[in-house]
């Protein structure tokens, strides 16, 4: 499917954004790793999500849909999940793979995993080495650092002090996951902070999890318990509505149930930090705290992003992109190689597809700078990329002329009403999917 994309008057009115993709992951996996129920509601109905629900029922976990995005998760418990009969396909979700290796490096039994062409493409040592060194059998392509992979876990782990050299929400996960079969503390080390949800939603179900700086450890021995989890929505969903609003002249939006981790929102401070104005109101304290922000339409300028604060802003670069794109003055954005291995190389596919549109784009290792100016229209792609894909349609909406950005099926894999959604706000004629 393609998208035509056209100039609009302006972003204006008031949507909530589908439920957090890394909460849900998570939700869902824990549920199944604590006793009893856990019902979840917000939980985000995107394929990436889903296939995590698909993986969890392959190991034996009972999952009973109540309603949109409602799911009531009966917890296997530490020790009651079951060997797959069948390979385990992931499909295109890194999270999913990575979080999957952790779970079931304390499965007395074997998995294998594998994924889409592009899941198949992304590094998987980054995890498998230090579950190895925990005394899983991981195994498969590459010396085992690409899926397909195979898995036999152990009981006991042993317990490890693991310095990351990448700061990753997932690296950490799976090891604090794979800690919960450890025969002692586990610990990860991170050269600097990355999203906490995994820890937040582990100790809200009862396991012993501290946090010391830049490192988080788990002590084994609790169970889990299940509970009731509210996702709240996805702030990478929310940042190309805010990136919208900021460029396109005109706008005046809310955005209702952002999730506002303050390990999450790091691209806020950055839009702040290049003019834009956005509020918050109604702030909503707990696990994961939520509230409704505001943007308008504000002439932007040129910042320096890298270091610590990168993690924490990861995904949403390629829509920082766009801004920087119609910011006045120079953007950098450096260390960010992490953007290589994601769903594509991103800082190929964002130098290539802006410069296209007419951005002034000069690609480094590590990052990219941009010169803001004008965009005009073109035939851009989404490189099967769904957070390029929703990128290069914000900026259709400020570019000069008519703008076709290919190969979008792509974004069901986290924001399926993205397009609806936007329609609604822009108006159907700046809008138009054709098959």
């Amino acid at each position: 499917m393609k998208v035509v994309v056209r100039p609009a008057s302006g972003l204006r009115g008031r949507i909530d954004v589908p439920g957090d993709k890394s909460v849900s992951h998570r939700a869902a996996i824990i549920g199944a790793l604590a006793s009893g129920p856990t019902e979840v509601t917000g939980y985000l109905e995107a394929a990436d999500c889903l296939g995590t629900l698909r993986l969890l029922s392959a190991l034996g976990v009972e999952i009973t849909r109540k309603g949109a995005g409602h799911y009531l998760i009966r917890g296997a418990g530490l020790d009651g999940f079951q060997e797959p009969e069948d390979v385990l396909d992931l499909g295109n979700s890194g999270t999913t793979a990575r979080l999957a290796l952790g779970l079931l490096a304390g499965q007395p039994f074997w998995s294998v995993l594998t994924g889409d062409e592009s899941l198949r493409r992304r590094p998987m040592g980054r995890v498998a080495e230090p579950l190895r060194q925990m005394g899983a059998r991981v195994v498969g392509r590459s010396e085992g650092e690409r899926l397909p992979l195979a898995v036999r876990g152990a009981r006991p782990l042993r317990a490890i002090r693991y310095r990351s050299p990448v700061a990753s929400a997932q690296v950490k996960s799976a090891l604090l996951l794979a800690g919960l079969y450890a025969d002692g503390p586990v610990t990860v080390e991170e050269p600097s902070r990355s999203r906490d949800h995994t820890e937040r939603m582990l100790r809200a179900f009862g396991a012993d999890v501290a946090q010391d700086g830049r490192a988080v450890t788990i002590a084994p021995g609790r169970d889990l318990h299940g509970r009731s989890v509210g996702v709240p929505g996805d702030f990478s969903s929310a940042a190309f509505f805010l990136v919208g609003g900021a460029i396109v002249p005109g706008s005046n939006l809310e955005i209702t149930g952002v999730g506002v981790n303050p390990t999450r929102t790091a691209a806020l401070e950055v839009l702040r930090e290049m003019g834009c104005v956005v509020s918050e109101s109604g702030l909503e304290e707990g696990e994961e705290p939520a509230a409704t922000l505001r943007v308008e339409h504000r002439s932007l300028r040129g910042a320096s992003v890298g270091g610590a604060r990168i993690p924490g802003l990861i995904d949403e670069i390629p829509i920082l992109a766009v801004a920087a794109a119609c910011a006045e003055g120079v953007t950098e954005i450096h260390d960010a190689a992490e953007l290589r291995v994601k769903e594509s190389d991103r800082i190929r596919a964002v130098v290539t597809e802006l410069g296209k549109l007419g951005a002034r784009v000069e690609e480094r290792a590590d990052g990219f700078s941009i010169l803001g100016g004008p965009l005009k229209g073109a035939v851009v792609r989404s490189w099967g990329d769904h957070r390029m894909a929703m990128a290069l349609i914000i900026a259709g909406l400020v570019a000069e002329g008519q703008t076709v950005v290919e190969d979008t099926a792509c974004i069901a894999t986290s924001y399926p009403e993205f397009l609806p959604a936007l329609q609604r706000l822009a108006g159907e004629a700046c809008l138009t999917p054709v098959p």
